[in-house]
């Protein structure tokens, strides 16, 4: 484990992800995570970036096990893409272009508008909208390709995430106040410019360069994916075990049959064979022969 995390610690270094801010923007409660000073900018101790993250792809690897959703936030320009791919990789819903005010405390409004968009995209391909003219076409492909942009990554989740993942908490904070409001569990990069107490897990780092958020984010997916892969193996033995017991069931009720009908078989007299019932003949059963005489 300590080659591992040496390993890692040297990969974090190499990828920048310990270079903080100005000494003068900086956020005082910061101050634990921060090893020293060069020329006037702070360094992130990555001791504590490795703890913070590895107990932040814990956390996101047992929410994946569970089946729930974590939703990727990065809308400054060098995370975009990262967490784009990143997102898409794990099946994860994703907000890279701009953060819809009340995409999470006014979820159904925005979940209409992604069933309009999804209505628009199945008209333009099954042909239904040639009838329309031109003009109109090119309307609802332009309403599209603006909602695809905004709507695309969460277009797949029918309600609100388990948790949010920010790649810059202070840019974030809409998305951050709302999953708050909501109580949705919080994870971001932290650089020394914001606050770590507002996120339920903080991996303090640099959260401007584009090598050190793929670096941080590259290993949450990770993480993910890993979650998926074992939530799938559980998924699998369960489903074998199903088998397996249906198989027995079977097998059980087959035997219950077959000792039934032998218990049967015994109760039908001897050789097996059900005993006859006896029909009384005439003048049986006490009454007396037509004509009034005695029996002789």
């Amino acid at each position: 484990m300590e080659n591992n995390t040496t390993s890692l610690q040297q990969q974090l270094l190499e990828a920048g992800v310990h270079f903080g801010h100005l000494r003068k923007k900086w956020n005082p409660k910061m101050l634990p995570f921060i090893f020293a000073e060069k020329k006037g900018i702070h360094i992130i101790d990555l001791n504590k970036t490795v703890e913070g993250l590895q107990d932040a792809a814990a956390a996101m690897k047992a929410i994946a096990r569970s089946g729930k959703k974590i939703m990727f936030v990065a809308t400054k320009k060098q995370a975009k893409e990262i967490v784009q791919e990143s997102a898409k990789r794990v099946n994860m819903p994703f907000v890279t272009e701009r953060w819809l005010g009340g995409m999470l405390t006014n979820f159904n409004t925005v979940r209409k508008s992604v069933k309009k968009m999804q209505s628009i995209e199945k008209m333009l391909g099954d042909g239904s909208a040639e009838n329309l003219t031109k003009k109109e076409r090119l309307t609802l492909t332009r309403d599209k390709e603006k909602m695809e942009k905004v709507l695309g990554g969460i277009s797949q989740i029918s309600r609100v995430p388990a948790a949010l993942f920010m790649v810059d908490i202070g840019h974030e904070h809409i998305a951050l106040a709302e999953a708050k409001r909501l109580n949705i569990s919080t994870f971001g990069m932290v650089d020394t410019n914001c606050d770590p107490n507002k996120v339920d897990f903080a991996i303090p780092a640099n959260d401007d360069a584009t090598k050190s958020i793929a670096i941080i984010v590259n290993y949450i997916t990770a993480a993910i994916a890993e979650g998926l892969q074992e939530r799938q193996a559980d998924k699998e033995e369960d489903d074998h075990s199903d088998v397996e017991e249906s198989a027995e069931a079977k097998a059980a009720r087959f035997e219950q049959k077959v000792d039934g009908g032998d218990d049967r078989n015994k109760r039908g007299g001897r050789g097996g064979a059900p005993a006859k019932r006896r029909v009384p003949g005439p003048g049986a059963g006490g009454r007396r022969p037509a004509g009034g005489g005695s029996p002789r």
